[in-house]
């Protein structure tokens, strides 16, 4: 069965009801499992109807969806059974239920409930426990720790598909986690975000607790005919060590699942003194980029583009880093925000210009006579008056030509400037690419408009395309919206040959990655060519 039978498959009941949970109409009945209602169920009580887990769960729906005046919904089971629950506003206190029984259950106790759901649904009630839990254990002196656990596919998954499908691949992935004890609780802050509070064990008990949460999430996701792949990372904070507040506790550990992300590790990282010393670090780092801007300690590599079918050199893309005295070779990723976040974004972009010349030089006497060189662009650069003027500037003298010119633009960058303000730099021969596509929504409109000669997928999905039907399907759209445009598809991250065979089968035209030889020609730290 396909998501979409799945998602429109007709209702097996419907209920309008008061935000109390007085039943004011209903239609139909379930066949099945012991959700069947009574006969007569106009004007008695949610409570009165169905199991005491499925009222409680159909009323905070009701509450939540008046509230809110939105429509909510979600997926639960009861004896084995798994249902489909959407309520919408109907006025001002009552609102309309719509009831499926969905054709599989979810493997477990059959006598399992929708308890099993209370937290992912009703977030107000799981921050007022939590915050009961910090305060009492305050009084107790005893020990509370909340760990944040960042889900991330699922925002991919409402973006390429729909917000319809990616709830329901979250709450699959939700119901077969481990049954809560006493000891834990499990909440939801958010569409990709989970809380898990943990009360009175030791530092290895919380990472196995939650590491096993993590793995669970891991798993794919069965969904009709379709498989999903989610990632979790996880942070966690302790009070009285990290935080004495609910509040700062929560942001604490959401910073820690916000560093094991950037880190990409599977291990909890914990909001140690390390994390609350990186405040202190970044202030050593700003003071340390802006001396090494001025004395030409950070510059470019160098990595190939290649024709996937010949093998062809396509462009060359240049890479900025950092040659630190004590942190080694320090990537864009991470120095960058440091720069766009103190006002050196636009600096460093200048003097790069500068690096670029002096590399060029030496580069193109070794180098294909039609290869480019591929230049990213910073945000802040992109949206500096003077942008165009800089790169004009670059062209005019013929440090390096238009025709050898190729500018990347992050997709999520592109409504930073109108599309035709690229039109001096193409009229000279320079070339536009867009990068990252599949991760941010580009407007069509700007890519028909702009001179745009490439798109590059994100490489999120090149990398999991043998293996994921979702990322398959994007990256089968992507191809699809380069073809329509007229534009070259680039696939990032091609490291197996039989992933390069299954890429230019696809459709795309050139691509980069460890399966291609390193460039012999690379670029010092310190902006001269080695």
């Amino acid at each position: 069965m396909s998501s979409d039978s799945l998602i429109q498959g007709l209702p097996d009941l419907i209920v309008r009801l008061t935000r109390d949970g007085v039943v004011l109409a209903i239609q139909g009945g379930l066949a099945v499992g012991t959700l069947r209602p009574p006969e007569p169920s106009v004007g008695k009580s949610a409570d009165d109807i169905w199991p005491k887990a499925v009222a409680t769960l159909i009323k905070q729906l009701a509450r939540k969806a008046i509230a809110g005046r939105t429509n909510t919904e979600a997926r639960f089971q009861d004896r084995g059974r798994d249902y489909d629950l959407q309520v919408s506003v109907q006025g001002p206190d009552r609102v309309l239920c719509v009831l499926r029984a969905l054709p599989s259950a979810v493997p477990g106790d059959a006598d399992a409930t929708v308890e099993r759901l209370g937290p992912q649904i009703d977030r107000r009630g799981f921050m007022r426990r939590f915050k009961e839990s910090v305060s009492s254990a305050a009084l107790r002196e005893s020990s509370v720790t909340v760990a944040v656990i960042q889900v991330e596919g699922i925002a991919d998954i409402a973006q390429a598909i729909a917000p319809t499908v990616s709830e329901q691949v979250m709450t699959a992935a939700i119901l077969r986690l481990p049954q809560s004890d006493p000891s834990w609780y499990l909440g939801q802050l958010s569409d990709s975000l989970l809380a898990l509070v943990i009360e009175s064990v030791g530092r290895e008990a919380i990472e196995a607790r939650v590491s096993a949460i993590c793995d669970s999430l891991r798993e794919p996701v069965a969904l009709g005919a379709n498989v999903f792949h989610l990632s979790a990372f996880a942070g966690a904070a302790l009070l009285g060590q990290d935080a004495n507040t609910a509040r700062t506790l929560l942001d604490h550990a959401r910073s820690a699942a916000s560093q094991a992300h950037r880190a990409g590790t599977q291990r909890v990282c914990f909001f140690t003194d390390t994390l609350r010393l990186k405040s202190l670090a970044r202030l050593d780092i700003v003071r340390e980029l802006r001396d090494a801007i001025a004395n030409r300690e950070l510059g470019f590599c160098y990595t190939g583009r290649y024709d996937l079918a010949t093998g062809r050199l396509i462009a060359c893309i240049a890479e900025l880093v950092w040659n630190h005295p004590l942190r080694g070779v320090m990537p864009a990723a991470e120095f960058l925000r440091v720069a766009e976040s103190t006002g050196l974004a636009h600096t460093l972009a200048r003097a790069s210009l500068q690096w670029l010349q002096e590399d060029y030089a030496r580069l193109r006497a070794v180098w294909p006579a039609d290869a480019r060189l591929s230049v990213g662009v910073l945000r802040h650069h992109l949206a500096h008056p003077e942008f165009i003027a800089d790169f004009e500037h670059l062209i005019a003298d013929d440090s390096i030509p238009g025709g050898r010119l190729e500018l990347r633009i992050a997709e999520q960058h592109l409504g930073v400037r109108q599309p035709d303000d690229f039109k001096p730099l193409a009229n000279r021969g320079a070339e536009l690419m867009v990068e990252d596509v599949g991760g941010a929504g580009a407007s069509l409109a700007w890519l028909a408009r702009a001179p745009v000669a490439a798109l590059q997928i994100d490489p999120t999905w090149t990398a999991a395309v043998r293996s994921d039907a979702q990322a398959l399907k994007i990256c089968r759209a992507a191809i699809g919206l380069a073809r329509a445009l007229r534009l070259h598809s680039i696939a990032p991250g091609v490291d197996q040959p039989q992933q390069c065979k299954t890429l230019l089968d696809m459709g795309f035209d050139q691509g980069f990655g460890r399966l291609f030889p390193t460039l012999a020609l690379t670029a010092t730290a310190t902006g001269r060519a080695g």
